[in-house]
């Protein structure tokens, strides 16, 4: 409760604030005590998972909106450091033979465990890892507690591969096949699949993979009049008809096909103009030549430019991204085919089948309908970026800051800036600390960044120097506190949204603390960013969670700050993010002993 009121602190005036304050009270000593008590009891109980996970997938799964833009993410890959190695068969065969080698590294039981290392010099080595593998499973995780390297979970890690989100009314379904071969490759909305492992499970030599692809970007097979990608964007319970549909007019085995395939493979027939063509293309696409459902997708461009977009309800970033990183790290150090090299003579007519479905006049209204509402959905994003070169986390930690607060607080800064007022703030934080984790919110407006938003942006002139650089280290320090907090399941936005439904579970009227207008407006929330730090990545995006906030996705380089922003109509992403870059200048200007300019 302490810690939802210093959330709340900045969002409300005093006498809103007072009745939160109440009504934290009485839920903290009655009805919130005895769910909470309740928690702890099922807690202990199911031991071999976590209080959030249920929850959790039930969110996602039973979400009714369309998985596109709100829910579906996406990560952009660097480009290839050897210029020719960007073409894109080469890039693509290269990539997808990475994906499979992760695949059966996973399968195997080899991967390396993911772990978060506090003290890298004393647990990331090789002496460390011999000696952790004599130790029992049952007591390794003591071993590396010891030197301050904690084990993530990896129980996502299995949905990567073979699986899919199937519509259901009401509520969707999560469908992995692990025994299943094949790869699904999208090109101008025709679907084909070929067999990437052979009978005993081994991946396709590389120069087949590399034929059967040829095959596929040769076929001149026009755009269909009906393209079924499309009904994978609708609304879950519209889907979820039309798949019945699908399923009663002959398309069972073909559909199976789709579902169940390694992963799907997204083939572009044009080039990548600049980053915002870029997110466009990587978030949404034009409907046709996507298949939102399945765990992710690897989307290739006529000019190399590569990305994964992902279903969100199976796993989150973490899993994402480590599949992410060794197939970048992979493709460029060890690619499976070079420019030069020549496909194998196979009969790629015969290996590669070209999927047909059955459409009658249901499906075809219904996949016209959804063209319909697609493109005027995408109409309504508008996506921007920009980047900071005055400095970036080597000129911060310098300066003894946490480089992510400061990015948060130049958020603040510049949406004051803009609209005169400090707003709901979401940052995802993982908890893959603990079993079966998922995610906890850091909440980045604060009483600090408040006050130190208002004397940047209001009165620069009031404070000194010194005084400014003060506040920024307080910012810093509140939000090092705070993501910590996060990272250890010691938020309270998980915590409360289980109370809320477990008493829903248990048929109670939604307690008061739920229905306060407070609680409802620090769960819109209007800046929801999220960032990734990972050599391999270009640019990552999403949309915003609400119609009148923005989608923030950031990186913050050794020497620039990246962001790449989306808004609906009822914000406007230029001007934000030139009052970001505004905000971050002003924050280096005082780093740097000089006063802020007007």
């Amino acid at each position: 409760m302490k810690r939802y009121l210093s959330a709340q602190r900045p969002l409300l005036d005093d006498s809103q604030f007072r009745r939160t304050e109440q009504l934290c009270r009485t839920f903290e000593s009655g009805l919130g005590k005895e769910l909470h008590a309740r928690l702890l009891a099922q807690d202990k109980q199911n031991r071999h998972t976590s209080y959030i996970s249920g929850p959790w997938f039930d969110m996602y799964l039973s979400a009714r909106d369309s998985i596109v833009l709100n829910f579906n993410p996406f990560i952009s890959f660097n480009p290839d450091p050897k210029p020719d190695y960007n073409d894109q068969l080469t890039r693509a065969t290269n990539l997808t033979m990475s994906a499979l080698r992760f695949m059966k590294t996973l399968r195997a039981g080899l991967l390396e465990p993911e772990v978060f290392h506090l003290n890298p010099a004393k647990s990331d080595t090789d002496t460390f890892k011999r000696l952790i593998r004599l130790v029992p499973p049952a007591l390794a995780w003591y071993g590396a507690y010891m030197v301050n390297a904690y084990p993530l979970d990896m129980s996502q890690y299995f949905r990567l591969f073979n699986s899919t989100r199937l519509p259901q009314p009401g509520r969707d379904e999560l469908f992995t096949d692990e025994k299943e071969k094949h790869l699904l490759v999208l090109r101008n909305g025709n679907f084909y699949v070929f067999d990437v492992l052979d009978k005993d499970g081994n991946i396709l030599k590389a120069a087949e993979v590399h034929a059967h692809l040829k095959y596929v970007l040769s076929d001149s097979s026009p755009t269909p009049e009906f393209p079924l990608a499309y009904l994978a964007t609708e609304n879950r319970d519209t889907w979820a008809g039309l798949r019945q549909e699908l399923l009663n007019n002959g398309n069972k085995e073909t559909l199976g096909k789709v579902d169940s395939a390694v992963f799907c493979l997204c083939l572009d027939d044009f080039p990548i103009t600049d980053l915002v063509h870029l997110s466009h293309t990587m978030l949404h696409g034009d409907g046709i030549n996507r298949w939102f459902d399945k765990s992710f997708s690897l989307i290739v461009a006529k000019d190399g430019n590569a990305a994964i977009n992902f279903e969100h309800s199976w796993g989150d970033g973490v899993a994402v991204l480590r599949v992410f990183n060794e197939m970048f790290k992979d493709s460029t150090q060890t690619p499976a085919i070079t420019p030069q090299a020549q496909p194998t003579p196979v009969d790629s007519s015969r290996a590669v089948q070209k999927l047909h479905f059955r459409l009658n006049e249901t499906l075809k209204a219904g996949i016209a309908k959804a063209k319909e509402k697609f493109d005027s959905s995408m109409q309504t994003l508008t996506i921007d970026s920009v980047q900071f070169h005055r400095g970036g986390k080597e000129f911060l930690k310098k300066h003894k800051l946490s480089p992510d607060a400061v990015a948060q607080l130049s958020f603040q800064m510049a949406f004051l800036r803009q609209y005169g007022q400090t707003v709901a703030t979401y940052e995802s934080c993982s908890t893959a600390a603990f079993r079966h984790g998922r995610t906890e919110t850091v909440r980045p407006a604060s009483v600090f960044t408040k006050k130190c938003s208002e004397a940047f942006v209001r009165e620069p002139s009031k404070n000194s120097t010194d005084q400014l650089k003060e506040m920024i280290a307080q910012c810093s320090k509140y939000h090092g506190q705070l993501t910590r907090e996060a990272a250890m399941g010691q938020g309270f936005d998980r915590h409360l949204f289980a109370l809320r439904y477990l008493a829903a579970a248990e048929g109670h009227k939604l307690p008061e603390l739920y229905q306060d207008p407070a609680y409802g407006q620090i769960n819109h929330n209007i800046l929801s960013t999220s960032t990734l730090a990972s050599p391999a990545v270009n640019i990552g995006g999403f949309a915003p969670v609400v119609p009148d906030g923005f989608g923030v996705g950031y990186r913050i380089h050794e020497d620039w700050i990246g962001c790449n922003v989306s808004s609906y109509p009822a914000r406007n992403v230029r001007e934000f993010l030139q009052c970001v870059n505004k905000s971050l200048g002003d924050i280096f200007d005082v780093l740097e002993g000089k006063p802020v300019r007007s």
